[in-house]
């Protein structure tokens, strides 16, 4: 269990308190968010602080270093939530901002603009994380989305404030460690996504303690050309191969139930509107590529999750974002939202499809966190966490 200090175990009455935020939100081309969730999720952290007599100092990246992406529609989005004015400081290093913080008032709330502005931020520069610092007395870092990365707001500011965890950083640690390490059993994974590589880690770390374990997405076919079978042009990783085999060799030795697909739909071109049909997973024609898993894997899937006493999902099993792709991610989505069992998204591409499909109120728990989730899963240590007070 990890016993990191929150927000409630220290006195943040009359304080600056810095909150490292995740509002890296999607922007339309206007600029307008198409989702706030991530700003929403962080208001119960925000709210105690103004509840107990804080003054706010909020910070968060957007997008990518390099992209210099303001983040003014999120001061905008939170004034209206909040139901009072944030406004956002533009330039940290500037006497109007200093004035700004050093006559905050309690219950005030400030941002700051996205630390992306710099490369200072991802390269965890220990002048920029003191001058990120010296705005506050306390630290609380609440952006789960980024605890996996040491950058100056997340892991750097720790060494110059006292710092803990604020409410949804809580939340995701309880939620994943429950599901992972104390789980109600059978303990069914459902691994997707479009490599094995990227995913070796966490199909190592699963095997060690699941009960069931089932693949999806395209990395499907590394694992179905290791076993001989015909692939078509599936995306296929050939110098993966034999860690495939490995990866079968372990389900089979620890005595997990390793569940590959059996049959998918395939087109000849990855787009919407084309044409396609249902093959055997292992008889793909050239020219052809498997794109979406088929009725018969569907309901192999359904089985488990029905006997199920936690699903963790990470990685959608077919290319979603298109209608004739969707069906495989979809049904998954809906066996869990109608199972008994915890249930468990481990963020990124398998958030966005529970909440595309409308079903993300009815899982246990959707993380906000698709690469810190998974480096969890690993067992690995997430900078931003490890650098906050024990209990």
């Amino acid at each position: 269990m990890i016993n990191k200090k929150t927000v409630k175990d220290i006195d943040v009455s009359h304080k600056k308190v810095l909150v490292r935020c995740d509002f890296n939100v999607p922007l339309d081309k206007n600029g307008e968010i198409t989702s706030d969730k991530r700003i929403v999720e962080s208001l119960k952290t925000i709210k105690y602080l103004i509840d107990n007599n804080a003054k706010v100092i909020l910070c968060s990246h957007i997008g990518k270093t390099g992209k210099n992406i303001s983040l003014a529609p999120v001061a905008k989005r939170l004034s209206e939530l909040l139901n009072v004015n944030v406004p956002l400081l533009k330039d940290i290093y500037s006497d109007e901002t200093k004035n700004v913080i050093d006559n905050l008032k309690e219950k005030e709330v400030v941002l700051l603009e996205n630390t992306r502005m710099t490369e200072m931020e991802e390269k965890n520069d220990p002048e920029f994380a003191k001058k990120l610092a010296s705005f506050a007395e306390i630290f609380v870092n609440d952006a789960f989305g980024t605890a996996h990365r040491a950058h100056a707001s997340t892991e750097g500011v720790t060494h110059y404030l006292p710092s803990v965890s604020g409410f949804l950083i809580e939340k995701e640690l309880e939620a994943l460690d429950n599901g992972i390490n104390n789980p109600k059993r059978p303990l069914v994974a459902i691994v997707g996504g479009s490599k094995v590589s990227s995913k070796i880690g966490v199909l190592n770390a699963l095997l060690d303690k699941v009960d069931t374990l089932m693949i999806g997405g395209a990395m499907t076919y590394t694992f179905i050309k290791a076993q001989g079978g015909k692939i078509g042009n599936s995306l296929c990783e050939d110098d993966k191969l034999d860690i495939a085999t490995e990866v079968v060799k372990k389900a089979k030795d620890k005595n997990v139930k390793f569940i590959l697909p059996v049959d998918n739909v395939v087109a000849d071109k990855l787009e919407s509107g084309v044409k396609t049909h249902i093959t055997k997973v292992d008889e793909i024609e050239d020219g052809y590529m498997g794109l979406d898993i088929g009725p018969e894997t569907i309901k192999l899937f359904e089985e488990e999750i029905n006997k199920a006493g936690t699903v963790v999902w990470n990685g959608p099993v077919g290319v979603f974002e298109i209608d004739e792709f969707a069906n495989g991610t979809r049904k998954i989505a809906e066996f869990m939202a109608n199972s008994n069992a915890v249930t468990i998204i481990g963020g990124g591409d398998s958030a966005a499809a529970v909440e595309k499909f409308g079903l993300e109120d009815k899982m246990s728990h959707v993380s906000t966190g698709g690469g810190a989730s998974l480096e969890f899963m690993e067992g690995k240590k997430l900078p931003g966490i490890e650098a906050l007070l024990d209990k």
